[in-house]
């Protein structure tokens, strides 16, 4: 006697047969997440997560699924999803539809035990949006930074030639992604910009998209407001090259985080290219859900580091070639060497020094490089982190870190370390999830809580206003 088909063992039979035709990655995203449901007649029906999912497994993999289903069930065999999503009306209901194997106009959605059964609302196809496929897509990038002016030296050769070996053949390499990171002012936007400039040249048809982190976050928010997140995805398909700065914004933003990680999934699988920048290595990146970070270990990462001697001194001369300045040797190599942390800080300096010479018609001599340099240098704001604040705010009570991140609520304790979250919020950009996160594991509730109660002693206790006023010289000399 043969034993009669059920949903389930349909289903894996489907799954044991995707599961040999596709990659691994491929399947554990998009096939783990379903749940099989009920069988009627040659009908399976499926539960998948979101609308999201269902669209894309009606992009991607229709076809394999109409083979794996055939196999199993014959020539008649269907496919109907169950989609959890919301109605007009916010309650969410079940939403079943068929799978139209051959068809991919308008599909038709029928509300299932739902109060409006009648309504059978009409949606079309999002991966088909009238006319944006003609769009021209402004790149947003800068020409002046090209790889002509990007000099190369041991502190960003691996950075630079990585950039090239992708900007030659985007998509086509293993660099892909391609992570950039290091400290503030020692190139990354510029060498991202670089890459996205010379694809243009070599390959002008290709769509190349600069764009940063945090900008990218608020089209996120808007498109959700405006209930457009589907056009926002599938806007981000038609890229070709998306370079993304500045990715550590998108720590603590779990919204964000899950549509750049579609979005991120079928540009890489449909091998396109992405670029990332950030200031820190993706082993020190802080509330980034980990199957992002995994994914940004894929290509390389490479990091630039502070210029050495030689390269500052390249970059100082380059300067003033392309300025068409003469300068001499003595005060070239006096900025190099005074001027050793960023290659923004050292660009600044050769320029107010270009400048003042210009604009007060002073003679360029090692006493004006002096007081120049010193001036520019005392005036540099320095890069604050979340982790500076804290050894800052710790060294200053006399703490050490893991006290002030403890669970203790002793009250010299617990000042310092809303003392620190507050200025981690006045100093950083970070969220206040990713503040609360790297101080003590606490919530955004507890940081704006902290703030609170700093602003508020402030205003009525003079000794803990010398607290603040002290730690702030400190962050800010």
């Amino acid at each position: 006697m043969i034993m009669s088909k059920t949903a389930q063992s349909v289903w894996e039979n489907c799954l044991s047969f995707i599961k040999d035709n596709i990659q691994e990655q491929a399947y554990k995203t998009w096939f783990e997440p379903i749940k099989s449901v009920e069988l009627l007649d040659s009908t399976l029906h499926i539960q998948v997560p979101s609308k999201f999912f269902y669209e894309w497994l009606e992009e991607h993999y229709v076809k394999i699924l109409k083979v794996a289903l055939t196999k199993e069930l014959g020539k008649n065999a269907k496919l109907l999803y169950k989609i959890k999503m919301e109605n007009t009306i916010g309650s969410k209901q079940p939403f079943t539809e068929q799978i139209p194997s051959s068809q991919r106009s308008p599909i038709k959605y029928q509300e299932v035990d739902a109060p409006f059964k009648n309504l059978n609302p009409e949606l079309k196809n999002p991966f088909i949006i009238p006319g944006i496929r003609n769009l021209k897509i402004e790149s947003q990038l800068n020409p002046n930074y090209s790889f002509e002016n990007f000099l190369e030296g041991d502190s960003n050769r691996l950075a630079r030639s990585a950039g090239m070996a992708v900007a030659n053949k985007p998509g086509g390499t293993s660099f892909n992604p391609l992570l950039i990171f290091g400290g503030v002012g020692l190139g990354k936007t510029h060498l991202a910009h670089a890459i996205g400039v010379e694809i243009k040249e070599k390959y002008p048809d290709k769509t190349v998209l600069y764009i940063s982190a945090e900008v990218f976050t608020q089209q996120y928010i808007d498109s959700v407001k405006k209930n457009n997140r589907n056009d926002f995805i599938h806007f981000y398909q038609l890229i070709d090259v998306l370079i993304i700065d500045d990715v550590q914004f998108l720590s603590g933003k779990s919204g964000t985080q899950d549509v750049f990680f579609h979005i991120f999934n079928y540009l890489h699988q449909n091998g396109k290219q992405v670029i990332l920048t950030s200031d820190k290595a993706p082993v020190d990146m802080q509330d980034i859900e980990q199957r992002l970070l995994s994914r940004f270990k894929w290509g390389l990462s490479a990091e630039l580091h502070q210029p050495d001697y030689e390269t500052r001194i390249s970059i100082l001369n380059n300067i003033l070639y392309r300025d068409g300045v003469e300068m001499p040797k003595e005060i070239v190599e006096y900025v190099a060497q005074n001027i050793k942390t960023n290659v923004r800080e050292l660009e600044g300096a050769i320029i107010s020094l270009i400048a003042q010479s210009s604009f007060n018609k002073k003679e360029v001599t090692l006493d004006l490089a002096k007081s120049i340099v010193e001036k520019f240098v005392k005036n540099v704001k320095r890069e604050v982190s979340i982790e500076y604040i804290q050894k800052v705010v710790s060294d200053y009570f006399q703490l050490d870190i893991d006290t002030l991140q403890s669970k203790t609520r002793k009250r010299h304790v617990v000042q310092a370390r809303q003392l620190a979250m507050f200025f981690a919020k006045k100093f950083t950009k970070a969220s206040l999830a990713n503040i609360g996160s790297q101080i003590g594991d606490r919530d955004h509730a507890t940081v704006l809580h902290a703030c609170k109660t700093v602003d508020n002693l402030v205003t009525t206790d003079k000794q803990f206003k010398k607290f603040v006023d002290d730690i702030h010289k400190k962050l800010s000399m």
